[in-house]
């Protein structure tokens, strides 16, 4: 399911328990379980639990009381590396995972949105995963003028945390509209939808902290186990 570069574990753990207070999962005011209950559920050991706590104690997400325990702070404005990804478990939240399948360099797809300054992209393809469960298959386009190569071992599960630590670059916002697309022909088997099936396409136009569009994807997710969830702040 991982890649080379995967977050550490106790970073899954932090932006899982963002997730899970953003979808409303996990309530304000509600006390967690005890340290060591909860890191057996989790299947992980106390001091990477304890880790990934102090990573929800720093952005404020989490009021921990000496002798009485972690409390969840919901906030809204909570800074998470997945923060623009909005496809969640039908039954809310779910940790992001991703197996890059292919990374070529090409003329960009004329079905795009117009992006970016050169001709060419870097087009990479990939399977993603909620808490180990398949997803959505993604194409996402990023324009070459960014960087002359990328090489799918350079690559983290959250592609924007990768540009901003290996290219600079920050993706400030982006812009989602909701269609039907057929699932194209290079989907992975493990994908439990055929070929040519119409499903839910989100086609996303991102921008850079310069305020230009630098990148565009097409994500086909799968209905009958993720829900496209937008917020209001």
């Amino acid at each position: 399911m991982t890649q080379n570069g995967a977050l550490p574990l106790y970073l899954q753990i932090s932006e899982l328990l963002i997730r899970d207070v953003a979808s409303g999962r996990l309530m304000d005011g509600e006390r967690l379980p005890p340290e060591r209950e909860m890191a057996a559920s989790l299947g992980i050991a106390v001091g990477t639990l304890r880790q990934a706590l102090k990573v929800l104690v720093d952005k404020g997400l989490i009021d921990s009381i000496q002798g009485s325990g972690n409390y969840i702070r919901a906030r809204t404005d909570a800074t998470s590396v997945y923060a623009l990804l909005r496809i969640e478990l039908l039954t809310g939240g779910g940790l992001p995972t991703a197996r890059v399948l292919a990374v070529d360099c090409l003329p960009k797809d004329p079905a795009l949105p117009a992006f970016g300054r050169s001709p060419d992209g870097h087009r990479i393809r990939r399977l993603r995963y909620l808490s180990g469960q398949v997803a959505a298959v993604e194409e996402i386009w990023l324009d070459a003028s960014q960087t002359p190569r990328i090489a799918t071992e350079d690559l983290s599960e959250s592609l924007y945390l990768f540009y901003r630590q290996k290219l600079n670059l920050w993706i400030t916002r982006a812009e989602d509209r909701i269609g039907l697309g057929r699932l194209p022909d290079w989907a992975p088997p493990e994908f439990p939808h055929a070929h040519g099936t119409p499903l839910p396409l989100i086609t996303r136009v991102s921008w850079a902290q310069d305020n230009t569009p630098v990148e565009a994807s097409f994500t086909w997710f799968d209905p009958d186990k993720v829900a496209y969830v937008a917020r209001l702040k």
